[in-house]
C-alpha cells in the first residue's frame, strides 16, 4: 500500500504546484466542494488591449522547463513538451517522485486542463484525450479582480496583472492568480511568452511551498532509457540492453522505438525486428494491455525454429510491456492475430511479460 500512496502523494503536489488539477491544498486531506454546472468569469474591469491567454500559455516545441523548490522535497520539477498542434500542448512533468503527462488547451479567452495522467513514464500522445477534466487556470477578461467558478465549487482569482517576480532564470511581470481553499491557498503567476514562472503554496501554520522557475533549455529533446530484450539461440537465454533515445516534441514514439529495436543488435544475439519489420501500431488501451501491430515482414523473414520463435516473441513482450508497465501486450500481425507455423495466438490472447532471468548484455 505504501507504493501506491506515495507515488499519489508526490502527484497531488505536482499538480498543485503546475497548475492543472491544484485546487487542494498539497499538504491536507479536502474534502471537496459541491460541484457546480460551469465555470462563470466574473470580470472587473472592461478587458486591456493586447492581453489575451493564448500570450502567457505559448505553445513551443523542443523546450524543458526547470523549476527550483523550497519547503518540500519534491517541490522543484521539470518540464518537457511532448507533443502540441495548434489550440493544444501536452506537457511531462517529473519531480522525482512521479511524472504526470497533462493536455492544456488554449485560446485567447482561456487555458483549460482537459487531460492529465499520473505514472505517465511511457510516451504516448494524448492530445485528442479528455478525462472529464475542466480546470480553468486562466480565463479573460485578464484584470485585476476577474475571477471564475472551478466544476468543484471553488473560485479562481487574478489578484495582480504586472506582479514583479525574480527567479533564477531572469524576473518577470506577470499575471497573479489565485485560488483559496480550506486551510490554505496556491498563487500561480504567469509571463507573456514564457508561461508559469512561480507558484507559491501555503496553509496554516507558516507552512509554505514554492516553485520558482530556474532555466529555460531551448532545442533540447526528452531523452529517455528504454530497456530492449534479444534472445541467444546458442544458450537459451534471454539478454537485455539499455538504450537512450532523444525524443523531440512530436516525434512518433513506435517510430523511435522500431528503429533503436532494429539497429545495434550484439553480434551474439538474434535480431527481434527484422530489417523490413515495421510498428503499425503501438498503444496503451484502456483495459491496461498493450496492443502491438506488426507487419507481415515479421513473420516472413524470422527464419526461426519453434524454440528460438517463442524466445523472440517474449522478448517482444518484455520489450513494449515493461516500456508501458504493464503485465502483457496483445500482439498481431497486419491486424490479424499472430500465426505461425509453431505458434498461433487467439484474438485478445496476451503475451504476459516476464524477465525472471533476463540478463544484461556483457
Amino acid at each position: 500500500m505504501k507504493k501506491l500512496i506515495m507515488p499519489i502523494c508526490f502527484a497531488v503536489l505536482l499538480s498543485a504546484l503546475s497548475g492543472c488539477g491544484g485546487n487542494k491544498n498539497p499538504n491536507t486531506t479536502q474534502t471537496p466542494a459541491p460541484a457546480t454546472p460551469s465555470m462563470t468569469a466574473v470580470p472587473s474591469a472592461t478587458p486591456s488591449a493586447g492581453n489575451t491567454v493564448s500570450d502567457y500559455f505559448p505553445i513551443l516545441e523542443n523546450v524543458q522547463y526547470i523549476y527550483q523548490g523550497e519547503g518540500n522535497e519534491y517541490a522543484g520539477y521539470d518540464v518537457f513538451i511532448d507533443y502540441t498542434d495548434d489550440t493544444k500542448i501536452q506537457q511531462r512533468l517529473n519531480n522525482g517522485g512521479t511524472v504526470v503527462s497533462r493536455v492544456i488547451a488554449v485560446t485567447d479567452e482561456q487555458a483549460v486542463c482537459v487531460y492529465r495522467r499520473e505514472e505517465s513514464y511511457f510516451r504516448e500522445n494524448h492530445l485528442n484525450k479528455t478525462d472529464g477534466i475542466q480546470d480553468v487556470l486562466l480565463m479573460a477578461p485578464i484584470e485585476a479582480g476577474a475571477s471564475w467558478v472551478l466544476e468543484d465549487g471553488l473560485k479562481r482569482t487574478i489578484t495582480d496583472v504586472s506582479a514583479e517576480v525574480e527567479t533564477p532564470s531572469g524576473t518577470y511581470s506577470a499575471v497573479a492568480v489565485e485560488t483559496e481553499y480550506d486551510g490554505g491557498k496556491t498563487t500561480w503567476y504567469y509571463a507573456k511568452g514564457v508561461g508559469l514562472v512561480k507558484t507559491v503554496s501555503s496553509g496554516e501554520e507558516g507552512y509554505e511551498v514554492l516553485s520558482v522557475l530556474s532555466e529555460i533549455r531551448k532545442e533540447t529533446p526528452f531523452v529517455q532509457t528504454v530497456r530492449f530484450y534479444y534472445p541467444n539461440a546458442q544458450d537459451g537465454k534471454i539478454y537485455y540492453k539499455d538504450k537512450e533515445l532523444g525524443f523531440k516534441t512530436n516525434e512518433i514514439t513506435r517510430l523511435s522505438l522500431e528503429e533503436a529495436y532494429r539497429t545495434d543488435v550484439p553480434d551474439t544475439l538474434h535480431p527481434v525486428l527484422t530489417e523490413n519489420t515495421k510498428i503499425n501500431s503501438l498503444y496503451l488501451n484502456d483495459d491496461g494491455s498493450v496492443y502491438l501491430d506488426l507487419s507481415g515482414e515479421f513473420l516472413t523473414e524470422m527464419n526461426a525454429g519453434s524454440g528460438l520463435e517463442a524466445m523472440i516473441l517474449q522478448c517482444v513482450a518484455n520489450t513494449f510491456g515493461s516500456y508501458y508497465g504493464t503485465d502483457g501486450i496483445i500482439l498481431t500481425v497486419d491486424g490479424s492475430p499472430y500465426t505461425s507455423g509453431h505458434i498461433s495466438l487467439t484474438k485478445g490472447e496476451l503475451l504476459s511479460v516476464n524477465t525472471e532471468g533476463a540478463a544484461e548484455i556483457p
